[in-house]
């Protein structure tokens, strides 16, 4: 096996720490219960979490750090894990833009000084609200250089498409303190967000889940043909838990009308395919899994995947991944890359440290 870096880990804030980091009015909204608008409420037959992501006493082992370090890290072999935080993203499409702001800057607090120290293994994300960008862009500078922390976390579900100009503070100030932008799903059709689709809300959670993928594709066009990385050449971009079976398509289809179209954008001097591959990066689950593994191998041939795909497991998702599982999808000649040198690359982790070897 090798190295393994989990790049998409849910683990759930502890409310009566999180509120010792409120300021009044918001302590008291926070604990009254205003966390945020919540989600639409569709029913899944699987439910959020694992049913087995609980220890033998029944507490769930993403609620408390200890507890995710002995009963995930450790039996899974993960080098590093990078903390995605559960219900930010949500709590980020508030239309109540102050509260949203002081409240994430809170739980970015808490997991700094709450679950950061707990185990060396832990990097996080730090949750801002789009929908405010100058607010998200001084919560960038405010924590971005905190030691772990080593990215800034959206929701793909959002009010406009992420290459316009009005969000472009947010990769100002990323870039300035060196931190890759990522987005999540699961937020879409919540608060401020608009419709589940272009085209409207979904029916069922099945819907609903199967058409996220269109939110990764309309931020990544928005992306590229507003120039965003044109004019912030260092900046990464991570499109968490979108899949990857649909990038080939849509990198064609933007170089093609990029070649006859190329007047509307005159700041993209280059295909946008060589763009993409340059400065976005994917997560592994939800990988595709066609009948036919073979169908998978050839779209990941398609466009650069061993330098983009980094693993993640999504855990205690209903739908996570192991590591064991995932690398049985990516050619042996990628797996180095993909389970960790990615991830390190991107996040800017320490080499693991060599195994002792015995005496002769």
């Amino acid at each position: 096996m090798p190295s393994v870096i989990d790049t998409d880990i849910h683990p759930s804030y502890i409310p009566e720490r999180v509120a010792e980091y409120l300021p009044e009015p918001w302590r008291r909204r926070f604990l009254g219960g205003n966390r945020g608008p919540g989600v639409l409420g569709y029913w899944n037959p699987g439910g959020i979490s694992r049913a087995d992501a609980v220890t033998d006493d029944g507490d769930r082992i993403a609620s408390h750090p200890e507890t995710l370090a002995r009963h995930y890290l450790d039996p899974n072999g993960i080098e590093v894990g990078i903390l995605n935080p559960e219900a930010v993203i949500h709590i980020a499409s508030s239309p109540e833009l102050d509260y949203a702001t002081v409240l994430l800057s809170a739980i970015n607090d808490h997991f700094v000084n709450d679950w950061l120290p707990v185990d060396p293994r832990f990097r996080m994300s730090i949750a801002v609200s789009p929908h405010d960008p100058q607010a998200a862009a001084r919560e960038i500078r405010r924590v971005g250089r905190v030691p772990g922390v080593v990215q800034v976390l959206m929701g793909s579900g959002a009010r406009e498409n992420y290459g316009h100009r009005m969000f472009h503070p947010i990769y100002e100030a990323a870039q300035e303190v060196g931190l890759p932008v990522a987005i999540h799903p699961g937020n879409e059709g919540a608060g401020i967000t608009g419709p589940t689709g272009a085209a409207g809300y979904a029916g069922s959670y099945f819907e609903w889940h199967s058409g996220l993928v269109t939110s990764y594709i309309t931020h990544l066009i928005s992306l590229i043909s507003e120039g965003v990385f044109v004019k912030y050449p260092e900046l990464r971009f991570v499109l968490i838990e979108g899949g990857v079976s649909w990038l080939p398509a849509v990198m064609w289809r933007m170089d093609k009308n990029w070649k006859a179209l190329r007047m509307t954008v005159p700041w993209l001097t280059e295909p946008p395919s060589v763009t993409v591959q340059r400065h976005v990066r994917l997560t592994t689950q939800p990988i595709e899994e066609p009948d036919d593994p073979r169908h998978l191998r050839q779209v990941l041939e398609m466009f650069d995947s061993g330098s983009m795909l980094m693993f993640s497991s999504d855990f205690p998702h209903w739908d996570g991944d192991t590591p064991d599982f995932a690398m049985r999808f990516i050619p042996a000649n990628q797996r180095a890359n993909v389970m960790s040198g990615n991830a390190r690359a991107l996040y800017r982790l320490p080499a693991p440290v060599a195994a002792a070897k015995e005496p002769a």
